[in-house]
């Protein structure tokens, strides 16, 4: 009997015990899931760092909601290039070069000066249609807006997005090229916080010098090794040899085992 006992107030203790720590576990789930909110119910959320980046984004900008690291790789991995035409659209070059892109099978990106969009809507559409992707390149292609204000950057990037995505029909750009590379910490942040990945490039076909198509060609052959993204002009002068270019250099790239992309986002 004392045996007994001793038995049933161990186990009343041990029951006792666990209620304890059963209210306690279901305090502690109810203050992890309310207690949170109570805190500080005006607090905004601390933005979540951004895969792969590395610039430290300016706390008195808007948060970067893509990478704004300038983009050269290709979402096709080391064997792929990305195909960049810029200046666009123009009426009697940029079709010409959508008829190349077609035949070979290949996807561009197109960098597009604001005003021209503007002017040239129907063009904008066909980019769209025909699978390619969307870039702002400025208002104006200013090769000197790194040197000037902050808002005069801003004017250029944001008027120009506005005007690509009206003339798209409400697609808008992915990407945000500096003219002549003149990006600063300040416009690569405010493109990425506009959904704008900042786009370099790595092989610059030269074409805006019309220097011949051979050598174009060769350009393209002997600087692809040293990264996928290639510069092209689809506007801003006789384009003809872009075109021609291009018709020589996409078989090419595909006799070598290159596939085509898109710069990573």
């Amino acid at each position: 009997m004392a045996r007994h006992r001793i038995m049933g107030a161990n186990g009343r203790i041990l029951a006792a015990a666990f209620g304890v720590m059963g209210v306690t576990a279901l305090a502690a789930v109810w203050t992890a899931q309310s207690g949170s909110a109570e805190a500080d119910p005006g607090a905004s959320p601390t933005p979540k760092p951004i895969v792969g980046q590395t610039s430290k984004p300016d706390p008195k900008l808007p948060d970067p909601v893509v990478n704004m690291d300038i983009a050269h790789a290709s979402d096709k991995g080391a064997k792929g290039v990305n195909i960049t035409i810029d200046d666009g659209p123009d009426p009697t070059w940029t079709p010409q070069v959508l008829q190349v892109l077609k035949a070979n099978g290949v996807k561009a990106t197109f960098c597009m000066v604001g005003p021209q969009a503007q002017a040239h809507p129907d063009l904008v559409k066909d980019v769209v249609a025909d699978g390619h992707r969307l870039c702002d390149h400025s208002m104006s292609h200013d090769t000197t807006m790194g040197t000037k204000s902050s808002a005069y950057q801003s004017k250029e990037i944001l008027d120009a997005q506005r005007m690509i995505t009206k003339a798209s029909g409400g697609v808008k750009p992915l990407y945000y090229r500096a003219p002549g590379g003149a990006f600063t910490p300040y416009s690569r942040q405010i493109a990425a916080s506009q959904g704008m990945r900042p786009l370099g490039w790595n092989v610059d076909s030269k074409d805006f010098k019309q220097p011949g198509v051979d050598t174009m060609v060769n350009t393209v052959k002997n600087e692809i090794s040293s990264g996928p993204t290639v510069l092209f002009h689809d506007a801003g002068g006789d384009r003809g040899q872009t075109v021609e270019a291009l018709r020589q250099v996409l078989p090419w790239l595909k006799e070598q085992g290159y596939g085509f992309g898109f710069p990573v986002r």
